[in-house]
């Protein structure tokens, strides 16, 4: 796949995650917001009911009041007695000039009620009957009158606490709310014109976490243009009333979020495979190359041989000789490289043994010395650790530090001459620490995060005599791992490179 078809997919996966994600918090936030329009409405409702039941009760009290007073006045008795008298058992009706409809049941013996019912009696009795339900009319009207002429004159002067006493607010209160289905804790307070709170629930704030917490009711709205009280309510845990509504959400955001991070797994391990295939591609590239040119010498080596005048020559025959077995050594050796990539797809089995290092780096320095002075440098061995037996594979260990030293020799540098300095310190908390320094061209700080990954190669720009699979560094880091070390390396491009490997010491 290319890269481009890569972006494009990358870009139309981000664009859909993000419509997606967009819809999803429009859609929560509308539910939201109704959810919270909705219990707005309803504590509205519940605070003017409230008040309706105030004022209720205000009425109640002054009606009570003027029943007490009518119940000690002189009209009382007198109205009493006149209704005793009156003979029963026959039912009247009438309506006054205000639309009242009355009715009126005459109670009384069988006799009674049958000279009521014959001649002028009747008309007598039914005119009296009319005018005393008239006189209790009036006489209601007046009384209610008088009751609602108290109230507008003498209720607002009442102290507001015993007009509204807060056990009757919150039992109002509690009992509207669960009509209107809101179950919530609340807390409020009674607050005059000023401010000045005159009595408040235990846990009540005057400023709420959440200013849209707080709703006001005006309490006797019709007393007047007076001063008026105020109801103060608000609810502790609104936050999470409103959002239980949304709770079936969650699942949702949690398996986008999922979702999300699959995809950009997947684009990270798209992108990682895209570049694994260039670097395996230039893997073969190289591969080929390097085994094309020996088998190239290899194969006009043999074509001399074929010829009579080049068979006659001793000198002519041990050159080809050699270069047989240069070319040889040289193809064994890629190979050897080649098969060095197993190691990476299996895991292998080492043969551990206790391995002093100290010696191991001394012969391998006696061996490279001489490639090292054909290029007319030099290479020096600080060996200064006093415990340096380690438990190791001595053939890959061998192999690690000819790596890191073939690699100092290809990136020597031109302007110099090279030296290599090797070194071995013995560590406070029982490990060994071998040093590998050259002089070379160094490395950029954007390739040594990734040196030590499989078929990558730093760039080294106009050197084109390097040649390589890339697969060194990761051979390197692979060995040391598995020995339980570790490795690391410092460079300055334009200077050198220093690689400093740790490894445990033998327990034994």
């Amino acid at each position: 796949m290319k890269k481009h078809t890569i972006w494009i997919l990358t870009i139309l996966m981000a664009v859909a995650f993000i419509g997606l994600l967009f819809v999803q918090v429009f859609y929560m936030r509308n539910i939201v917001q109704i959810r919270y329009e909705q219990f707005a409405q309803g504590v509205r409702q519940s605070l003017v009911a409230v008040t309706a039941h105030l004022e209720q009760d205000e009425a109640r009290h002054y009606l009570e009041d003027d029943v007490r007073q009518v119940q000690t006045s002189t009209l009382m008795p007198q109205y009493l007695d006149e209704q005793s008298r009156r003979p029963d058992g026959i039912k009247y009706s009438f309506t006054t000039k205000t639309g009242l409809t009355a009715n009126l049941t005459i109670e009384g013996n069988a006799n009674e009620i049958n000279k009521l019912q014959t001649g002028s009696n009747i008309d007598a009795h039914y005119r009296s009957v009319q005018d005393a339900y008239r006189n209790r009319y009036k006489y209601q009207k007046e009384m209610l009158d008088e009751v609602i002429l108290n109230i507008i004159s003498k209720a607002s002067s009442r102290p507001i606490i015993e007009r509204a006493d807060s056990s009757r607010v919150k039992t109002y209160l509690r009992r509207e709310l669960d009509t209107l289905g809101i179950r919530m804790p609340f807390e409020f307070a009674l607050v005059n014109h000023a401010g000045t709170i005159l009595y408040k629930s235990p846990d009540f704030r005057t400023a709420p976490p959440v200013r849209d917490n707080m709703f006001i009711q005006t309490l006797f709205p019709n007393d007047g243009n007076g001063p008026h009280s105020y109801l103060k309510v608000y609810f502790p845990a609104t936050h999470d009333y409103i959002f239980s509504s949304i709770s079936f959400m969650v699942p949702a955001f949690v398996f986008t979020f999922i979702l999300l991070i699959i995809f950009v797994y997947t684009i990270i391990v798209a992108f990682r495979q895209k570049k694994l295939t260039e670097m395996k591609n230039d893997f073969i590239n190289n591969m080929t190359h390097e085994f094309k040119t020996p088998i190239s010498s290899i194969s006009l080596a043999a074509q001399m041989l074929n010829d009579q005048s080049v068979r006659k020559s001793p000198a002519m025959l041990q050159q080809i000789s050699n270069v047989i077995t240069d070319e040889t050594k040289r193809l064994r050796f890629q190979v050897e490289k080649v098969l060095q990539l197993s190691l990476f797809d299996r895991q292998r089995t080492f043969k551990l043994d206790d391995v002093d290092a100290n010696a191991a780096i001394f012969n391998i320095v006696n061996t490279f010395k001489l490639k090292v002075e054909k290029y007319g440098g030099s290479i020096s061995a600080n060996l200064d650790a006093m415990d340096a037996i380690v438990n190791v594979d001595e053939m890959h260990f061998t192999n690690v530090i000819f790596n890191l030293l073939d690699n100092a020799v290809k990136y020597r540098s031109e302007e110099r001459l090279l030296t290599l300095r090797l070194s071995s310190r013995d560590l406070s908390d029982e490990r060994l620490e071998i040093c590998i320094e050259d002089n070379g061209i160094g490395i950029r700080r954007d390739d040594l995060k990734k040196i030590f990954e499989k078929f990558y190669r730093v760039s080294t720009g106009n050197l084109h005599n390097v040649k390589g699979f890339g697969l060194g560094l990761a051979y390197v880091k692979k060995i040391i791992d598995e020995f339980g070390g570790q490795i690391s390396v410092e460079s300055e491009l334009g200077h050198g490179t220093k690689f400093i490997i740790i490894l445990p010491l033998s327990k034994q």
